[in-house]
């Protein structure tokens, strides 16, 4: 289901799901005082790590949803990158993922998902940044199977995991431990987008024999209500990435 540029844009109340309309030309849909806004696009991983903060802390908010091939210029002016996500709150501006979910975690300190311990702090901050090895690879093992390259890309792949399973073996049910930390939620986008990968390339899937533990940990993650909230099957993935990839992508795809 896609929608039309003569579509009027909607935007939603703690909601995840709707049309990505705003055009070019589309008007500002008015900030609602006091209230935090996220701009958003579906299948953004990124975003969607700021709204499994959102949901996780039970932050009251709006999402607006933002077709980022047709910006409007009222979100350029916000984002000049033109990204998202992107929060607003007043006269407050804050983008990027990590950024967003950092201001989140300190403006609303209920759950808190960073540690205040110096060590612990820094060693959930290293698993964030290099796991921009693994994210990679969803473009890479695509294009390598295309290339005759498979074996090679796979071959990383099974190096990565085989970090995180060792990491969260050590920690417990979550990265946090007993409970979740920014860690889970900044890796989760990317486990939730493993049929992406897994459909041209198997030997990727995270099996229970390969690595038990972070295949325990999906299905933990899986009944959160914050990730039960922001989750889009598989077919919804495969089918934006394919989009994208022909250079159409599709927004506003539902997948039953």
């Amino acid at each position: 289901m896609s929608c039309s540029p003569q579509q009027a844009c909607i935007y939603q109340r703690n909601g995840f799901y709707g049309f990505h309309l705003y055009y070019a030309r589309s008007p500002f849909p008015p900030l609602t005082p006091g209230m935090m806004r996220m701009y958003n696009m579906q299948f953004c991983p990124f975003a969607q790590r700021t709204k499994l903060v959102l949901e996780y802390k039970e932050i009251p908010h709006e999402v607006v949803n933002v077709n980022l091939k047709y910006k409007p210029d009222w979100f350029r002016a916000r984002n000049p990158l033109g990204l998202v996500p992107t929060l607003e709150l007043g006269d407050i501006v804050v983008n990027e993922s990590n950024v967003c979910n950092e201001f989140l975690d300190e403006l609303y300190p209920n759950r808190k998902l960073i540690p205040s311990d110096i060590v612990r702090r820094a060693r959930d901050r290293m698993l964030i940044e290099t796991f921009g090895q693994v994210t990679g690879l969803f473009y890479e093992i695509p294009k390598s199977v295309a290339e005759g390259t498979q074996e090679r890309s796979v071959k990383k792949w099974r190096r990565h995991m085989k970090r995180y399973e060792n990491e969260l073996q050590q920690r417990g049910e979550y990265f946090g431990g007993s409970s979740p930390c920014m860690v889970d939620f900044a890796l989760w986008p990317w486990f939730e987008r493993l049929g992406v990968i897994t459909v041209i390339a198997p030997e990727t899937d995270v099996t229970s024999e390969e690595y038990p533990h972070l295949s325990a940990w999906i299905a933990r993650m899986m009944e959160l209500p914050a990730v039960k909230k922001t989750y889009i099957n598989p077919r919804g993935h495969i089918n934006f990435f394919k989009t994208l990839r022909e250079g159409n992508p599709d927004y506003d795809y539902v997948a039953a």
